[in-house]
């Protein structure tokens, strides 16, 4: 008997992990007669653990699957932490996140009893990202070349989802045993994926107004953000920036006390820009956002898009290449 716990912040590729999961575990037999599945928002754990405590029927194993493990809380938990401590041995499980944190308890229940816990949790960005990548085409055979996999990431953005329909088809349309070149993925791809705010906002600051542009595009037609969405999230970006002029914040730790955040690399960035900026360019800044913020709401009539565009390009002219001291 093995326990398993899955989670991740990302949705469909968790629903990935779980399946491959599955597949691994039903083999050829048949999963109607072998897997019990509770995902519903009713289910409880004692109806979880009496399942687990059930013999398999006409297989020799049976498989137990909760959905959204994260909503239960201790109390809740502990008749399968207790069935932890005497499992059935025929009886794999399969905990599934979502709902809230899972419980450090059935986390340290699972582990002590030999179980796996496993996060699908994708690295948002950078060398991570690009590992990641690799090592998913890599497990359905695949291997590309170093400039399809930055393709790749470039194409995800936050569609992290998408990469194991694309890399079936590369794998049922290229001979598994040559290298797989970009000049031969390029066909296959559709219109890229939405892209993270952090991608726009880091193009703005960096002044490469074509980019941010472009970025801007993916973030309204493939990622389905309203231009109001993108400028909520450019005014976060600045008001930030806002704060830390004239605070007397100057390190990573005392701009994050100021911003009150926990994690220092946001603040980190954010002080950077109150530096590069400076006041006067921050104030420009914030009244390039109102008038737009207007024009978008229907001040002028311009296409909402055209006016974010605007904005972008104006807000990325603003950006000197060092920061101000």
């Amino acid at each position: 008997m093995t326990t398993y716990v899955l989670s991740g912040d990302d949705e469909s590729v968790l629903r990935t992990a779980v399946r491959e999961l599955l597949n691994e575990l039903v083999g050829d037999n048949d999963s109607s007669m072998m897997v019990d599945e509770f995902d519903d928002a009713e289910f409880s754990m004692q109806s979880v653990v009496d399942a687990a405590h059930t013999p398999p029927f006409l297989t020799d194993r049976r498989v137990v699957v909760a959905r959204n493990v994260g909503r239960f809380n201790l109390a809740d938990l502990s008749p399968l932490i207790s069935f932890l401590e005497n499992p059935l041995d025929s009886t794999d499980v399969v905990l599934v996140g979502g709902g809230g944190a899972i419980s450090k308890k059935l986390l340290d229940a699972v582990k002590a009893g030999g179980g796996e816990v496993r996060s699908t949790s994708v690295a948002p960005r950078g060398k991570d990202r690009a590992l990641w990548v690799r090592s998913r085409a890599a497990a359905k055979g695949v291997d590309l070349d170093d400039r399809v996999v930055a393709r790749l990431v470039d194409w995800l953005g936050e569609n992290s989802g998408a990469l194991d329909g694309i890399l079936d088809t590369i794998a049922s349309s290229h001979n598994a045993k040559t290298r797989v070149r970009v000049e031969e993925v390029e066909p296959l791809l559709g219109e890229a994926g939405g892209v993270p705010p952090w991608d726009l906002t880091d193009a703005i600051d960096r002044g490469d107004a074509a980019k941010a542009i472009s970025l801007l595009h993916r973030m309204v037609h493939g990622g389905g953000r309203h231009p109001l969405q993108v400028m909520a999230i450019l005014h976060g970006h600045y008001a930030k920036m806002s704060m830390l002029d004239g605070s007397g914040a100057n390190s990573q730790d005392s701009a994050a006390e100021v911003l009150g955040m926990k994690s220092g690399f946001p603040a980190k960035k954010a002080l950077e820009g109150s530096q590069r900026l400076g006041t006067d360019g921050l104030r420009r800044a914030m009244g390039l956002l109102a008038d737009a913020d207007l024009d978008v709401r229907g001040r002028t009539g311009l296409d909402d898009v055209a006016v974010t565009e605007v904005l972008v390009a104006r807000l990325a002219r603003l950006s000197p290449s060092r920061p101000r001291r």
